[in-house]
């Protein structure tokens, strides 16, 4: 739904191997939902990343905007999986997701200053496959790295006014511009803008960049796609939506992470 401790840096470029990040995020983007009314409902999307405890133990972390979570009040909430069947169909199969204890505090860790909220979930075992791997987060030095600017495409994953791509609850693929300058130093410019349509549902959803996605001429495109940052928000002045979106950076998803390893919670 669209309303309004740091870390060190990794080092820069990020190294991963070279994979289709655009359908393995597709697999790892999920329908985050909450009944607000007889016939309405709250939605927001969320994406999984594969980050390791500091012991080294697997972990899921489910992640998406703060606020999204924040506008759920009820304890429960739903999860969009999604099930592949031997006929080569999917079935979309949504399950509880429990976000707030019994007293009705949170369940996720949020960045503290940022739109971000992270969440350590048991996942089913295509989706802890689908997972991401951390590394392929941006750090704080990967925009300059990569000679990322203005113009630059970038592409993001959602659910619009809570629809899919199909009845199997597949997120919807989006193309949009960088819209903003300057991009860094991320302290200085935590969130950028895209130019892209955004409406209730989108936020939390991946912005991200593949091989493919145009860059400016004379710029160095990265040899390996990456996690730019999730969906904040539209930008709105009155009641006018401007078609445009703000991107929280993916630095800030590292840094939630982070704090989720400093906290102590019992395993879901």
């Amino acid at each position: 739904m669209i309303q309004t401790p740091p870390v060190p840096d990794a080092p820069s470029p990020l190294v991963v191997p070279v994979r289709d990040l655009t359908v393995e995020l597709i697999n790892a983007t999920v329908q985050l939902d909450q009944p607000s009314g007889p016939t309405t409902r709250t939605v927001g999307t969320g994406f999984l990343i594969d980050a390791v405890r500091p012991d080294g133990t697997p972990r899921i972390v489910l992640v998406t905007a703060a606020h999204v979570l924040e506008t759920m009040p009820d304890p429960e909430a739903r999860i969009g999986w999604r099930v592949a069947l031997p006929d080569g169909s999917w079935r979309f199969d949504p399950e509880p997701l429990i976000i707030r204890d019994d007293a009705g505090g949170p369940l996720w860790t949020q960045h503290p200053v940022q739109d971000v909220a992270v969440m350590e979930i048991t996942a089913p075992e295509a989706f802890a496959r689908a997972a991401i791997p951390i590394g392929w987060l941006a750090d704080g030095n990967a925009f300059d790295a990569w000679q990322v600017g203005p113009g630059d495409e970038l592409l993001s994953l959602g659910f619009p006014r809570g629809l899919s791509s199909n009845r199997a609850g597949f997120p919807i693929l989006r193309v949009g511009r960088i819209a903003s300058w300057p991009l860094s130093p991320v302290s200085a410019f935590p969130t950028f803008l895209l130019d892209f349509t955004v409406f209730p549902g989108n936020s939390g959803g991946p912005v991200f960049w593949t091989p493919g996605a145009r860059k400016r001429p004379g710029t160095t495109g990265p040899e390996t796609p990456f996690i730019a940052g999730l969906l904040s928000q539209e930008v709105r002045v009155g009641d006018d939506a401007l078609e445009i979106g703000v991107v929280t950076h993916a630095v800030f998803i590292r840094e939630a992470i982070a704090r989720l390893d400093a906290e102590v919670r019992p395993s879901p």
